[in-house]
């Protein structure tokens, strides 16, 4: 069941969404070549601590995971598509980081993502990071009153695939609001007019997930969480809660 939030919940959804914008800066600016991947959550835990939230990632087990996640963030590096768990590892020069944040703040949830690359970039990782924001910007104009989630997934999959890079199977968006994971799901890739209608009060998650090498196909490691792509390939996500208002899409998790 998709629930339509009143003006009021949207204005509410909008602290979390600061919340994680900040959480994902802190985490950013911390990615220095030979920090760790834990050394990035600290610094969202702070943030989030800071701001009294709490995190809807910490201790999250969906039905497919073996344990429970252990951080705030999930931290994917290079052929990590989603879901890496913040361990140890040390962050190398060239290194491309996608960095996956919530929060929940007064009985709501903000959720958002980022990629970039820590140190010197390889130029194919720039084009991919670009074309994966480029994808998040289409789907996101594409969320307006009268248009279907088929719009959104065509927008998305449309700049992905003209850009020659492949889109992970199974997995995209979804709604937000009391929880991280509401209904509807927001495919990154579809055909456009179908699908639900889109109505102001829908939030949504939405979020590109690209693969570099061109093949959709990925791998679970032995962790359960962190999923990899099968051909080694680099990969980049990006997401931004997003609520359908009248007057167009309003981003909640902007900086």
């Amino acid at each position: 069941m998709v629930e339509l939030k009143t003006e009021e919940s949207i204005n509410a959804m909008r602290a979390p969404g600061r919340v994680v914008a900040q959480a994902l800066a802190a985490a950013r600016a911390a990615a220095a070549v030979g920090a760790s991947l834990l050394d990035l959550d600290r610094a969202a835990r702070a943030v989030l601590a800071g701001a009294g939230a709490s995190s809807p990632f910490l201790g999250y087990r969906p039905h497919f995971a073996p344990v429970p996640f252990p951080g705030v963030v999930c931290a994917s590096v290079n052929d990590a598509i989603v879901h890496g768990i913040p361990d140890d590892y040390r962050l190398r020069d060239g290194d491309l980081v996608s960095i996956d944040c919530g929060a929940e703040l007064g009985g709501w949830v903000g959720d958002a993502a980022v990629s970039f690359t820590v140190g010197r970039p390889r130029p194919a990782d720039l084009r991919l990071i670009e074309t994966a924001e480029a994808a998040l910007a289409a789907g996101i104009a594409a969320a307006r009153p009268g248009n279907r989630i088929g719009d959104i997934a065509h927008a998305i999959g449309t700049v992905c695939r003209t850009a020659g890079y492949g889109i992970m199977e199974d997995f995209g968006g979804h709604g937000v609001g009391r929880t991280m994971h509401e209904d509807p799901g927001v495919p990154n890739e579809g055909r456009p007019g179908r699908g639900m209608q889109l109505r102001p009060g829908m939030v949504l998650a939405i979020e590109p997930m690209l693969i570099a090498g061109g093949t959709d196909e990925y791998r679970c490691d032995g962790d359960g969480w962190t999923l990899r792509t099968v051909d080694g390939s680099r990969a980049a996500h990006v997401e931004h809660t997003v609520a359908i208002t009248a007057d167009g899409p309003r981003i909640l998790t902007a900086p």
